[in-house]
């Protein structure tokens, strides 16, 4: 029998040592977040584990163990008829559940009596959110960030796209927030990750950038949409280098009718989120732009959107926050298209020590 354990701190760096990483626990706990990489074999499902949970303190703890031990046999049987029938004997598998109990632990033990070579994280996954957490500021600390500024509809995210594609390392935090962080931001049809989730996914990115290579990334606020971003990343984009990215007003009404195609297609559900600014702007001017969109207008409001409420916010946020923003370089596609951004990106990392 081969059944080793491993610290939440080292495996940090010790990935790439194990042929799949198996979470233990039920469907929605792994659906709020999970290590990279990992595949879901529950040793409890959703009901099961709702059920055990219900029985352990209105019936008996032993009762309840009882029928979860049944539960999980069955649970462990299937998992080895369906994924490791064609597995080799020096296959290494790396398990875990929420605090490296009991369900990670009979997985473990039977796949370590098959013969394969398992390892059991020490802590389960509450250990390893806790390293994620704590080696964030490291990894930020170690890198030399670029800050793309510019108002709303200036491109932004178009820039980040193009220098992506041309090998530029680039940290999309929209993306991974799936959200445009504003108030009109949310994508439809789209949700947000947990805060656990979208912790995760920035300590991946981070711990796949070259230090000595600089990072690019957008001039986020503190949160995008209802995610918040770490601390450390906050900081170290305030000390930035900072690019001034500027397109005319027209290419920028432009940009965003493309980029927010989906309020075009359906202006009631624009309505409604303009509803959101009644408490910024007053019911009286917001209620004149809902009349406008569903009349045809979309273009002269998101004008006013622009003028009246997002290029005032931003430039004060970017001159209070941003300690570099009134040195920042000044960059200027020639209109706003991708292939524009895509010559802009092309510029920059020619320029870029």
């Amino acid at each position: 029998m081969s059944l080793a354990t491993l610290t939440a701190g080292e495996l940090l760096s010790r990935f790439s040592e194990f042929d799949s990483i198996i979470d233990a626990r039920s469907e929605n706990e792994f659906a709020q977040d999970h290590l990279p990489g990992a595949v879901n074999w529950p040793t409890l499902n959703n009901e099961e584990r709702h059920l055990i949970g219900t029985m352990y303190v209105q019936v008996h703890p032993f009762e309840a163990r009882k029928r979860g031990a049944a539960m999980a046999a069955r649970n462990i049987a299937a998992h080895i008829e369906r994924e490791l029938m064609d597995k080799p004997k020096d296959w290494k598998p790396l398990t875990y559940c929420w605090r490296g109990g009991q369900r990670s632990g009979a997985l473990s033990l039977i796949l370590a009596q098959i013969g394969f070579r398992v390892t059991l994280l020490e802590g389960g996954y509450k250990a390893f959110r806790a390293a994620v957490v704590q080696d964030i500021p490291l990894c930020v600390s170690r890198l030399n960030w670029r800050v793309v500024c510019g108002t709303t509809g200036s491109g932004k995210t178009r820039l980040l796209q193009a220098l992506s594609a041309q090998g530029a390392q680039v940290m999309d935090l929209e993306a991974l927030a799936n959200h445009r962080s504003s108030v009109l931001g949310a994508i439809p049809g789209l949700a947000q990750p947990t805060q656990k989730r979208f912790d995760n996914l920035i300590w991946q990115a981070l711990r796949r950038f070259d230090p000595t290579r600089p990072v690019f990334i957008e001039s986020e606020s503190r949160k995008v949409g209802n995610v918040a971003l770490p601390a450390a990343l906050v900081e170290a984009m305030h000390g930035a280098t900072c690019l001034n990215l500027v397109l005319p007003d027209s290419e920028r009404v432009a940009l965003l009718l493309e980029d927010y195609d989906f309020f075009v297609r359906d202006v009631e559900s624009f309505c409604e989120r303009l509803q959101v600014l009644s408490t910024f702007l007053g019911k009286a001017l917001v209620a004149r732009w809902q009349a406008s969109v569903r009349s045809g207008d979309i273009e002269s409001v998101v004008q006013d959107l622009l003028r009246q409420h997002y290029d005032p916010v931003y430039l004060q946020s970017m001159r209070r926050n941003f300690r570099h923003f009134e040195d920042a370089g000044i960059i200027e596609p020639t209109d706003h298209s991708p292939r524009a951004m895509e010559v802009l990106a092309h510029q920059l990392i020619g320029q870029t020590p």
